[in-house]
């Protein structure tokens, strides 16, 4: 009988902690590969992981493909769709990472339906400290939105509290509140593609 492999998940590393927490925990079977968060500022260099990455799991034998991207991680005309379809793989139904975080399905909208706030987990924290603070102009960049929602998935949030009050003073972003939102929509909206898996 041939041993059953876990499915292959290729995933923003925004989202690393709480997906190797699932797998940790035992709620998620996966062989999961992380690519840079750097990457979103290049659709390009994005593109060309992400092709090289599944292109890797493919000559392995490996078709059992899921993508953990949003649907607008490549840009607004459906490109991220286009490239998984092109392989014949698998991708959450999800806007963005954050929206995984909610359960996918555009479920983001039902909290930020104009796109007004700025959603910080530690993951993203780590994303801002790494990349994003030393920017310039940052007040005028996030002068659009109205303010920071906490995102608080694995319970470690309050750790954070001075690299988010920085955050909030550099861009002039109040913080608004705060959300518990845990590993449920994470895990089924992950769950609902490996499902999907069945039909390639």
């Amino acid at each position: 009988m041939t041993e059953k492999k876990d499915p292959i998940v290729i995933s923003c590393n925004i989202l690393e902690r709480e997906i190797i927490r699932l797998i940790e925990s035992g709620r998620l079977k996966a062989d999961v590969t992380f690519l840079s968060s750097k990457l979103h500022y290049d659709y390009g260099l994005l593109e060309k992981a992400l092709k090289c990455t599944i292109e890797k799991s493919l000559d392995g034998g490996r078709k059992k493909i899921v993508v953990i991207y949003g649907d607008l991680c490549l840009g607004f005309k459906y490109e991220m769709k286009k490239l998984v379809d092109a392989y014949g793989i698998v991708k959450v139904d999800a806007i963005n990472c954050i929206d995984c975080l909610f359960g996918g399905k555009g479920e983001i909208f039902q909290t930020d339906p104009e796109h007004k706030y700025l959603f910080l987990t530690p993951e993203v924290i780590n994303f801002w400290n790494k990349f994003e603070k030393s920017r310039e102009n940052l007040k005028e960049r996030y002068g659009v939105l109205e303010g920071i929602i906490l995102l608080d998935t694995l319970g470690d949030l309050d750790d954070h509290g001075a690299e988010i009050e920085a955050i909030s003073s550099v861009t002039g972003l109040p913080i608004l509140g705060k959300k518990e939102v845990g590993l449920q929509g994470l895990q089924g909206v992950i769950e609902e593609a490996i499902g999907r898996l069945e039909h390639y």
